[in-house]
């Protein structure tokens, strides 16, 4: 098969991009490199994601010749007119591609021509439902029915993942969804000089955790932990929080006094990729008891870069730390202390998961996930399209 015009969504890959923009952006960026497929970039797609700085921040490439923006809308409320009740003729305006590639939960429903891949990062909402706002519930749950009616095929971030959707949807076609894991961004030279912004934190003298402050990631547990450690290790390091506040999660600081760390905890917000690569290699461990994750990409970033892990043994968790690391029951809180002491106590044993972690986090490579999803790609227009649509 010759090249393919691909359709992709990289709506969330502008300047304050989470797990999903991450997914999307590494992905792209790997794919037209590796491949001399045509690729047409969207902007602004579904009508749940709106970011106003797109013509600026969203992912392109001016110099490849093998990649066009696509479509873009003005504001919105033009952007919710068009995807909740798009054209009839939405594969022209599109630029007819072969293949539109989703990445944002949403999923087209009025495509004629076009195959539709859908990225799957996870089904948290069908368990948590208090976990996010009723808006969000509700648009992730429709583009994720939607594919099970109108994706030709999907692509799950985890095994874990996959097995959720097929279990939460019995009629979709098992053959149809592949597991693909993402990469870690974190590929180039180390980063030996500690950055102008944190000249307050010492090499291997903190504590970190990563990812957007929303209930699941389970801070509460985690705050709680690290007052039970530091009232009983002497001379206690930092704890690091990395990341955007998030959904449900505005009290950061009410915690903070209520369990007597304000000084002790040091929340950076959304910092840079030297930056977090710096904390990355730096901390004394990292520590990430989720409640629940589709694939968990902090943890594979943690990995990449040798830190000594204290993971989840939850959802999909155990999967990506692949025998690497220290789980816990993200549910218990003296646990979760526990570990943290350990490590602090054991460098043989910190030293031992370093090299555990780099060994198991070569999985993840956006090499291999890029090169799996253009078989994807090929693979989707060699078979009929799926049933449901015919």
């Amino acid at each position: 098969m010759g090249a393919v015009k691909i359709g992709f969504d990289v709506s969330q890959t502008g300047r304050l991009k989470a797990g999903c923009g991450y997914f999307a952006d590494s992905l792209i960026q790997h794919l037209v490199k590796e491949t001399v497929d045509e690729y047409v970039l969207y902007p602004t797609f579904g009508d749940n994601v709106w970011d106003e700085e797109w013509p600026t921040a969203t992912r392109f490439f001016s110099d490849r010749w093998n990649v066009h923006r696509g479509l873009g809308h003005r504001s919105s409320e033009d952007l919710e007119a068009f995807w909740r009740n798009p054209p009839d003729d939405l594969d022209e305006q599109l630029g007819q591609p072969d293949i539109v590639h989703a990445n944002n939960f949403y999923c087209p429903t009025r495509l004629r021509r076009a195959r539709i891949v859908y990225t799957l990062h996870d089904l948290a909402f069908t368990v948590y439902p208090e976990w996010t706002t009723e808006v969000n519930r509700t648009a992730c749950f429709s583009g994720v029915f939607n594919a099970s009616l109108y994706a030709d095929h999907i692509v799950a971030n985890s095994e874990y993942t996959r097995r959720h959707f097929l279990e939460t949807f019995p009629h979709y076609p098992p053959q149809r969804i592949s597991v693909v894991y993402p990469g870690s961004r974190f590929t180039g030279p180390a980063q030996p000089t500690r950055p102008a912004t944190l000249p307050y934190l010492e090499a291997g003298q903190f504590w970190l955790t990563v990812g957007t402050v929303e209930p699941r990631k389970n801070y509460i547990r985690l705050l709680q932990a690290y007052a039970r450690l530091r009232a009983s290790v002497a001379n206690c390091q930092p704890l690091v929080l990395v990341g955007g506040k998030g959904w449900l999660m505005h009290e950061l600081d009410v915690y903070l006094e209520e369990f007597g760390l304000l000084g002790s905890v040091v929340y950076l917000g959304y910092v840079d990729d030297e930056t977090l690569q710096w904390l990355y290699e730096n901390c004394l461990a990292f520590c990430y008891p989720s409640l629940f994750e589709g694939f968990g990409m902090p943890v594979a970033e943690a990995m990449s870069l040798g830190a000594a892990t204290i993971v989840s043994d939850a959802t999909s968790l155990p999967e990506i730390a692949g025998g690497a690391g220290l789980l816990v029951d993200p549910e218990d809180t003296e646990q979760i202390a526990s570990a943290m002491r350990t490590l602090a106590e054991n460098s043989a044993l910190r030293t031992s998961i370093q090299h555990k972690v780099l060994e198991a986090c070569k999985r993840f490579t956006w090499e291999r996930a890029a090169a799996r999803v253009s078989d994807i790609y090929r693979a989707v227009l060699e078979h009929p399209a799926f049933e449901s649509r015919v």
